[in-house]
């Protein structure tokens, strides 16, 4: 039997990456204690991961190997820092935010580039390509011709390696440099010739990296090679609202600044992007799959957890609850053998290959 190519699809969705990052690390950990084995290298289990804004930040650590507690705890000790200001919710903070946000926005940058050094270092694609053979591939827009960029490892036979010496912090900053809550990501070239790109957030057109990560499957396999992409989101807000008619002119309070508007988007993205990768899997001529991990409808009570900037501790609790709630009702879904998905995804974990064990904490 032909080995399938396994490549895991992150969504974009700001601080809640919290819930991706905790979702997959309880589900790993249940099938490592299955296995006896003190941890699982989730990136190792994939041939390729791509990622969208906080998508790309847990996809940059999964490839290198970081445990995804240290980007759970990114996420919960700096996020104030990162997302200084919320997005204003009425004329009189907005007025205020006015003066303040630009301000706010040099500081988060900082904050942010600083979190991203502590927990991915120097290492650069490039570098990782060769040390993991994991290949990658991050999703941003490039300002100057306002055109879709994917920073990617080099895995494809005609690469001319133009990222390799783009460090991860660099990619990070460049995918997840969302309009109005972050500042654009000014990228220095990596071959020090001086020049610079900015970039804003990939989740401007492929928030759901679904087709990203399809394509370049079907450009790096021989004919015949099964394809099993599997997707995660980051705890979608309950599905839909009733819209009276006489609410249907919303300003820009009613769609709090541009909050909600980027909201919708990445449900809808969600929703798109699944839906048109599975009917372009039905045509590739082989085993194509697209597996999105299973979750629970969100219940109503998180709504109010569930802004991309939000960064309290409750909130943070709420996703990492959430977060387990979903982990375990998958673990359930892979004990079934008459659960297609489920047993996908039993296997990606079974095989997946052990991690190297975290070093033990030193006495003080």
């Amino acid at each position: 039997m032909i080995e399938p190519f396994r490549v895991l699809s992150l969504d974009g969705g700001g601080m809640r990456g919290t819930y991706t990052a905790t979702y997959l690390d309880r589900v790993a950990a249940t099938f490592a204690r299955q296995r006896d084995i003190s941890r699982i290298d989730i990136g190792g289990a994939f041939n390729l991961i791509v990622g969208t804004s906080t998508g790309g930040i847990i996809a940059s650590a999964l490839a290198a190997d970081i445990p995804l507690s240290k980007v759970v705890k990114l996420y919960r000790e700096h996020g104030k820092a990162i997302f200084e200001r919320k997005l204003p919710t009425d004329l009189v903070s907005a007025t205020l935010d006015l003066k303040e946000r630009g301000r706010s926005l040099a500081r988060g940058e900082k904050a942010l580039r600083k979190a991203l050094e502590d927990v991915l270092g120097e290492q650069t694609l490039g570098g990782l390509y060769k040390d993991r053979k994991i290949a990658m591939a991050i999703t941003a827009v490039e300002l100057s011709q306002h055109r879709s960029w994917v920073f990617k490892t080099p895995h494809l036979k005609n690469t001319n390696h133009r990222d390799d010496g783009y460090s991860l912090v660099d990619v990070c900053l460049a995918t997840s440099a969302a309009p109005v809550y972050r500042a654009l990501a000014a990228i220095d070239h990596p071959d020090g010739g001086g020049g610079y790109n900015v970039f804003a957030d990939g989740g401007l057109w492929a928030n759901n990296p679904v087709l990203v990560g399809l394509i370049d499957a079907l450009e790096m396999t021989e004919p015949g090679r099964p394809i099993h992409v599997f997707c995660l989101g980051t705890c979608p807000r309950p599905a839909g609202e009733q819209v009276a008619r006489t609410a249907l002119n919303r300003g820009l309070p009613q769609w709090k600044f541009g909050g909600d508007a980027a909201s919708l988007s990445i449900d809808a993205q969600e929703f798109a992007f699944d839906n048109m990768a599975r009917m372009l899997a039905k045509h590739t001529g082989r085993e194509c799959k697209i597996v999105r991990f299973p979750s629970e409808p969100t219940p109503a009570a998180l709504n109010d957890h569930l802004d991309i900037d939000d960064t309290t501790e409750a909130s943070a609790l709420a996703l990492i609850n959430q977060a387990r709630t979903d982990a375990d009702m998958t673990n359930s879904k892979c004990g079934r053998p008459d659960d297609a998905e489920g047993q996908l995804i039993c296997n990606l974990f079974h095989n997946a290959p052990a991690g190297a064990q975290a070093p033990a904490a030193q006495e003080g």
